[in-house]
């Protein structure tokens, strides 16, 4: 879902991080209010004085989805769940989860909590709005807490809208799934629902944009677009965590990787390995004893000329914690490193021992033949 993000601070032990893309809507709303909405219901302003004001919205924009997420995130962990962290993205927030809800009681809880608290600090802003109106506080200050109180109102009614994986889609399928009893079925009903309100949302942001609003109907289409894949995506990440889920890493690693010796020569390194095999990251080894492991990125740091003369061991960096699982773990601990960490392959370590490698393309031609053999069994 993420490309580079930043991470900003913890907070309550997770981790807020934002993604690059954040930055567009931060700028666009800024920029609307600042040239749109706040002129319009506050004259006689000035240029400056709008856009500090647009600034301040943006910065409660990013307060309010945060406080959103954090609510998620703590009841997840009252109930057991381990979450990830809170990133921002083009399209708002996630409190990113590493496993499904224990029960549809945990589900409903935690997908409350984000809605509720939007519903809460958006009426508690908004009376503070109400007394600074009162005191006579300056206008570019009740001006942005009105717009923090009205924004987390509207954030917290489309969350709840009955679109999965929004807070109203997980509400949805914590009912179907207390209703039948089964996850899956509750996933699949909630995610064709979600697609088909992702599906009216484009249709309607088209005709919304042929209308003659044309930013805001192409803003709502790009965002009904991202509610269906999101959707649909969310199913096949259930069906691939119950396919492989009590698999343990050890079933699927290659137990006899392509590994380079740490006296191998840079330009041996890039030669025999680097353009043989067309890995991007390589183990470096000594024995059996995992030295570290060694990139593109780190050959490139290294003068050309002195490929011939520097060795792959001095090169190679400690692997990082991401980059490496044990053989006995989890395989879907395993797709949840990969897809955080936008790699392909991890170092399987045992005892400062390197055993095997993981590579995704092998879990992939797993999965595709339990589904071809099994069905809609898996």
């Amino acid at each position: 879902m993420f490309g580079k993000t930043i991470t900003l601070f913890r907070l309550f032990g997770f981790r807020v991080r934002i993604d690059l893309s954040w930055f567009l809507i931060a700028a666009l709303v800024a920029w609307s209010l600042a040239v749109g909405a706040f002129p319009l219901y506050y004259e006689n302003l000035s240029a400056a004085t709008y856009w500090w004001m647009g600034i301040g919205g943006a910065l409660a924009l990013f307060v309010s989805i945060v406080v959103h997420e954090l609510c998620h995130s703590l009841a997840a962990r009252r109930y057991g769940m381990e979450m990830r962290g809170i990133t921002l993205f083009v399209f708002g927030g996630v409190a990113e989860m590493t496993e499904e809800p224990s029960s549809a009681v945990a589900e409903f809880v935690m997908a409350l909590a984000g809605p509720a608290s939007s519903i809460v600090l958006g009426g508690l802003v908004l009376g503070l709005h109400h007394l600074g109106t009162q005191a006579g506080w300056p206008v570019p200050l009740t001006g942005v807490l009105s717009y923090m109180g009205l924004i987390n109102l509207v954030l917290a009614g489309f969350n709840l809208l009955p679109a999965f994986p929004l807070d109203g889609g997980r509400v949805f399928r914590a009912a179907l799934w207390a209703w039948r009893g089964n996850l899956r079925w509750a996933t699949r009903i909630a995610s064709v629902t979600g697609s088909a309100i992702g599906l009216l949302m484009v249709a309607g942001g088209v005709l919304y944009a042929l209308s003659g609003a044309l930013i805001g109907g192409l803003w709502l289409a790009f965002i009904g677009m991202f509610i269906r894949g999101a959707s649909r995506m969310s199913y096949q990440q259930l069906l691939t965590r119950k396919a492989l889920e009590g698999e343990k890493v050890r079933r699927f690693m290659r137990a006899q990787p392509v590994t380079v010796p740490g006296e191998a020569t840079i330009a041996d390194l890039v030669e025999d390995y680097v353009y043989t095999h067309h890995f991007k990251m390589l183990p470096v080894v000594e024995g059996e004893r995992l030295l570290g492991c060694v990139t593109t990125r780190d050959i490139k740091e290294v003068p050309r000329e002195e490929w011939s003369q520097r060795r792959a061991g001095e090169i190679a960096r400690t692997c990082s914690p991401e980059n490496t699982i044990s053989p006995d773990q989890d395989v879907t601990e395993a797709l949840s490193s990969m897809h955080r960490t936008q790699s392909s392959r991890l170092m399987v370590v045992e005892d400062g021992r390197l055993v095997g490698v993981l590579a995704l393309k092998d879990l992939l031609e797993f999965l595709s033949l339990k589904v071809d053999l099994e069905g809609d069994s898996v």
